[in-house]
């Protein structure tokens, strides 16, 4: 495409890529010099020109310029790059059918989910924390939402494959930074809002006023679907001027859950819907999975399918790998892994923890939490899981340049007693599992079945919670059976 089609009164030079990377191949390209936490694009001109590129988009004055290369000096490199984006790519977002999910927990279920039930009646995409997915194609990102270059073009990518609606994360980082801008929202889903990233945001308020960006940015012909039992939700309904509704299961709502029955395996609920009562049964589990299957029900709802479609899709719900697993290779007691790292999604996994286990049983959790982060929220993932467990074994999880030990007494300074310090994660899951008894239930948090532990220098390889704890208990049923066999 000739430059001057993508910006005004530019050369009439030929275009055939785009990059914000200085360090990937971009010949005859244009490069922008974003300014992240980190990194600023500026200081890195020389690398993209020495990769391709040919026109330099900046907003602050240059140390040399090279001869034959296009240089084009504007206020906002964002705002530049997003006209740019939506002309390179022949106006793409405004040919998908969007679905936005944000909110403190419960964003990758929802969205994933949306994604799989929509594949059975109309190819859907995926875009957040597990990377992009659709049809046999599966990406890392490497953030839960991208910026609007990428999603430009992994969005052209799913057009070109047949798919016409993405379900996607919208992670605070994201609308903070403004990455998502240029893009049209069909559906925008808020899910809650609790402490977490607050080493980012610094106060509550500045969390909320980043998630709220979804919303009040919607256009008015749009739908925002509203979790009415949060209080962050009660307080945006006022900020929004696109179409509302909300869902809840204590407040009345749009589309209210009633009379619920969970149980270790399944729950069923009445679904209340324009004074209409529909019986739904699931396997998700957990009030909280109630919840993300309400905002679900909503979105696709709105989207133009039948509600008795919908339920008939979530009977058997595909598992979501590290988000409420239930672990099963034949043993008495239960094992659940689960990516829940907030305090609220510690409540919400424990309340859950607590309606399956029997009077008289234990709860054991092995957790930790990530260094480098929020380190306010140590000392309340302890008392926390303090209230509710029997014992706490408190292990490593992402510790980066801090010291696990460290990070651990942390988490155990509000507390005095039934927790004990096992650093190698691995360990710390076999510690639990043979602590356990019959109708006992474990919990590991926080890593889900992520395949890496974030230290110092890079990331070590992990097997994942959820392969751990089948390895070692395989490992115990082959112990068993070779005693047997012995005796």
């Amino acid at each position: 495409m000739k430059l001057s089609k993508l910006i005004d009164n530019a050369p009439e030079i030929d275009i055939y890529s785009l990059a914000t990377d200085s360090r990937i191949k971009n010949k005859d390209g244009m490069f922008f010099c974003l300014k992240g936490m980190i990194n600023d694009g500026h200081h890195f001109v020389n690398e993209t020109i020495d990769n391709g590129s040919v026109c330099i988009v900046h907003s602050d004055d240059l140390d040399d310029y090279v001869d034959d290369i296009v240089y084009i000096k504007v206020v906002d490199v964002l705002e530049i790059m997003k006209k740019v984006v939506n002309k390179f790519y022949d106006d793409i977002f405004n040919k998908m059918k969007v679905f936005g999910v944000t909110g403190t927990n419960g964003k990758t279920s929802i969205a994933i989910t949306i994604k799989n039930i929509l594949d059975k009646f109309n190819p859907c995409g995926y875009v957040g924390t597990i990377g992009i997915e659709y049809n046999n194609i599966h990406l890392s990102t490497g953030k839960t939402t991208p910026d609007i270059l990428y999603l430009a073009k992994a969005f052209k990518d799913m057009h070109k494959a047949g798919i016409n609606n993405v379900s996607m994360e919208v992670s605070s980082h994201g609308l903070d930074q403004r990455r998502i801008e240029g893009i049209s929202f069909d559906y925008a889903i808020f899910t809650n809002l609790t402490h977490e990233h607050l080493d980012y945001h610094g106060t509550m308020e500045n969390y909320f006023e980043a998630k709220a960006r979804l919303f009040t940015e919607l256009k008015e012909d749009k739908c925002a679907i509203i979790n009415i039992d949060d209080d962050y939700g009660k307080k945006l309904i006022n900020m929004i001027n696109a179409h509302v509704v909300t869902y809840g299961i204590d407040n009345e709502a749009t589309y209210q859950a009633l009379n619920i029955k969970l149980t270790p395996k399944d729950t069923s609920f009445v679904l209340r819907y324009d004074n209409n009562d529909h019986q739904v049964v699931t396997n998700l589990v957990a009030k909280f999975n109630i919840y993300n299957l309400l905002a679900i029900i909503a979105a696709l709802h709105q989207s133009g399918m039948e509600i008795e479609d919908i339920i008939a899709n979530v009977i058997d719900v595909e598992q979501i790998e590290g988000r409420v697993e239930i672990i099963d290779e034949g043993q008495s007691f239960n094992i659940i892994v689960d990516y829940a790292h907030t305090p609220d999604g510690f409540i919400k996994i424990y309340e859950y923890a607590k309606a399956i286990t029997k009077r008289g049983n234990k709860i054991i959790t092995v957790f930790g939490s990530a260094g480098k982060r929020d380190t306010k929220k140590r000392p309340k993932l302890g008392k926390i899981s303090h209230e509710y467990c029997d014992l706490l074994i408190l292990t490593e999880e992402d510790p980066r340049d801090e010291l696990v030990s460290d990070i651990c007494h942390q988490i155990a300074s509000e507390i005095n007693d039934r927790y004990i310090i096992i650093e190698n994660r691995y360990d710390a899951i076999r510690q639990a599992i043979e602590l356990a008894n019959q109708n006992d239930t474990i919990l590991i948090l926080g890593k889900g079945d992520e395949d890496y532990l974030a230290r110092e220098f890079g990331n070590d390889p992990w097997m994942g919670d959820d392969k751990a704890a089948k390895d070692i208990l395989r490992k115990y049923q082959l112990q068993e059976d070779e005693n047997e066999e012995f005796e």
